[in-house]
């Protein structure tokens, strides 16, 4: 009996979310060390990959575990703290952050990289929240929530997107979502949705008209060793010139913000690009993301190949992270798919029925936005890995291999296990166990 109560002293708040978490973690583990085969085979230790992976995790329990004893009206004291923190990082990852292809998303302090978006979006959310809830009123947030809302994005989000639109983008729509959550006017709400088309639209149309079309002479890796650099010759074909230890011109502010729009026009239209191209003429060399990718789902024939039988892991670049939910496709089948996929929507309607009890706002803005953004970013992920959307770089939330995300990903889960425990609740609502 007194084993047990100290393991409940342990695992407090509400045990879905427990269980989802440590199954999310399992299959992490296993995934991450079938698919860091070729790093394992590089470094001459096949368990390295998932041995720092599962310490990562370790570290993410500790974190989760200790966050998941504050009381959840301790939270507001880290807005202030945050927010300037965390817009500071970004101008600094801006201005001289260490990029990874092409994109600087990394500032390295002391021997740890840090990527300030994963901070950025804890603070984007737990500032909205925080907002929503002091401006509510009988007859829902007051008018203007939306604008203070907007001017903490114009701190967070904008300095994300030049380097991570695909993270700017879906932080911007999960703050929208938590506007609808917080009452916000359906008047300002339309407002918004109207502009962001058209901004939108404008930016797709910049993207299209200043971007470079991507030279569909050079593979993925000559494109990776090689930079954007390239001359015709006489018969008009086009030749890279410089090699990939040059070092490449310094950018100019206008420049940085616009450096991506190649990358971004490329990706627009390989995904709209509908021609249909017959297995035996397609370019694996070329467009080996996405081909591995469809290799991997379509050989699982449906109940997978087991754990650890994956053969396109050995192909697929960044099989570990961007593209782990086709590994996992490929190894455990669509029972298996299907199966991940509802993990997340497990979390997400379990911090659904969280909130609903919680009798103050902020509480409940705050869980439903961590639970959003962990699941909108899961979907996004996903879709990617089954052909749905374009190549975004968003890795598989508490599954793909990682560092600060990972952790990151455990102290959102540990806030909304202190949510579920320490939120005052309503009088009809149903308790949760402790």
């Amino acid at each position: 009996m007194d084993s047990l109560k100290q393991i409940n002293n342990i695992f407090k708040g509400d045990k879905v979310i427990w269980v989802v978490f440590f199954l999310l973690c399992i299959v992490s583990v296993v995934e991450v060390y079938s698919a860091s085969s070729s790093l394992g085979y590089k470094s001459g230790n096949y368990w390295k990959a998932a041995t720092y992976h599962s310490f990562l995790l370790l570290i993410g329990v500790g974190v989760m575990v200790m966050t998941l004893n504050i009381k959840c009206k301790f939270f507001k004291l880290a807005t202030p703290i945050l927010v300037p923190l965390a817009f500071v990082m970004l101008i600094l990852v801006f201005v001289c952050g260490t990029k990874e292809n092409d994109a600087a998303r990394w500032l390295k302090i002391g021997f740890i990289p840090i990527q300030p978006s994963e901070i950025a979006k804890g603070a984007m959310i737990l500032a909205t929240a925080q907002i929503l809830s002091a401006m509510q009123t009988a007859d829902g947030a007051a008018p203007k929530a939306m604008k203070y809302v907007l001017i903490t994005g114009a701190f967070l989000i904008l300095p994300i997107a030049p380097e991570n639109l695909s993270t700017a983008a879906m932080l911007s729509l999960v703050v929208f979502l938590m506007m609808i959550i917080g009452r916000v006017p359906l008047k300002q709400i339309g407002y918004l949705v109207t502009i962001c088309v058209l901004l939108v639209g404008l930016g797709i149309g910049s993207i299209l008209a200043f971007g470079k079309a991507p030279d569909n002479s050079l593979t993925d890796k000559e494109k990776m060793h090689l930079t954007e650099e390239i001359k015709e010759t006489e018969d008009g074909i086009p030749v890279a010139i410089k090699a990939k230890n040059e070092k490449k011109p310094e950018l100019t502010g206008i420049q940085k913000i616009g450096h991506r729009f190649d990358t971004w026009k490329g990706r627009i239209m390989e995904f709209t690009n509908k021609e249909e191209v017959p297995p035996e003429k397609y370019d694996l060399d070329k467009n080996g993301q996405v081909g591995h990718a469809r290799i991997a789902i379509v050989s699982s024939n449906i109940k997978g190949c087991g754990p650890g039988n994956s053969v396109e892991r050995d192909f697929l670049s960044q099989a570990f992270s961007d593209f782990i939910y086709a590994i996992v496709i490929e190894e455990l089948g669509i029972v298996g798919a299907f199966f991940v996929a509802f993990l997340y929507v497990v979390l997400l309607f379990r911090t659904g029925i969280i909130a609903r009890r919680c009798k103050n706002p902020f509480p409940a803005y705050l869980a439903m936005g961590l639970a959003l953004l962990m699941v909108t970013q899961a979907l996004f992920n996903m879709m990617v890995a089954v052909g749905l959307a374009p190549v975004t770089g968003q890795p598989l939330p508490l599954i793909s291999k990682g560092g600060t995300s990972s952790i990151i990903n455990c102290l959102y889960i540990g806030v909304i296990l202190s949510i579920s425990r320490t939120a005052a609740r309503r009088e009809d609502a149903v308790l949760i166990d402790n």
